[in-house]
């Protein structure tokens, strides 16, 4: 059986979904003859700006991903934080930049599934992956969400807990608090869990 590829592809401002996407990442290259690979889309802030928000530097050991890279994979998942309920405008610059792979639909058929991060319980901890399903449905590409597979987890009672049955999240509060263990748990299974589901779906190239 030939390798099948993830790519996990997420923008990170402050390092909440960077940690996300490690444990998404780390939960997909546990899936037999799956290749997961981390990547970040494109910084649009002007270097300038970023150092005004107190940034911290993007990690340098996940690459960059141009748009046409994608029809390399057989499965994504994608994370981002949350802007007022959708994804942020570094995410939606790169999905625009996608028209190409749209119009010849070369990327239909392949699951996807979303992670994300928000401040509060208001901060659209479900509205934000909704709202991303549109990017996907225009590609053609499947979305698979969690449902309440993760278990015990989805009904966690006794702490704050990001992510739904639309995928793994995170709160960051007032940007001090950092994905908790559970959180974490969460993440990594979706990695599995999306892994896997690629893995069934992707089409072996007819024998010669």
């Amino acid at each position: 059986m030939s390798t099948t590829k993830v790519y996990i592809v997420y923008y990170s401002l402050y390092g909440h979904v960077g940690l996300m996407a490690r444990e998404v990442h780390r939960g997909a290259s546990t899936v037999e003859d799956v290749e997961a690979t981390l990547w970040q889309v494109p910084e649009t802030l002007p270097e300038k700006i970023l150092e005004k928000m107190k940034a911290p530097p993007k990690e340098d050991d996940v690459a960059v991903i141009k748009p046409e890279q994608l029809v390399d994979a057989d499965g994504f998942l994608f994370g981002f934080p949350s802007r007022f309920g959708m994804m942020p405008a570094q995410s939606k610059a790169f999905f625009d930049a996608t028209h190409e792979l749209w119009a010849s639909q070369a990327l239909a058929g392949k699951p996807a599934g979303i992670f994300w991060s928000t401040g509060f319980h208001g901060g659209g901890q479900e509205n934000t992956a909704l709202t991303a399903i549109t990017q996907l449905a225009h590609h053609g590409m499947l979305f698979v969400p969690l449902g309440y597979t993760f278990g015990d987890g989805m009904y966690e009672m006794n702490e704050v807990k990001g992510g739904s049955s639309y995928g793994a999240g995170t709160y960051a509060g007032d940007g001090s608090r950092v994905p908790t263990e559970l959180e974490l748990q969460q993440a990594f299974y979706q990695g599995q869990y999306l892994a896997r589901i690629a893995k069934k779906l992707k089409v072996e190239p007819s024998p010669m």
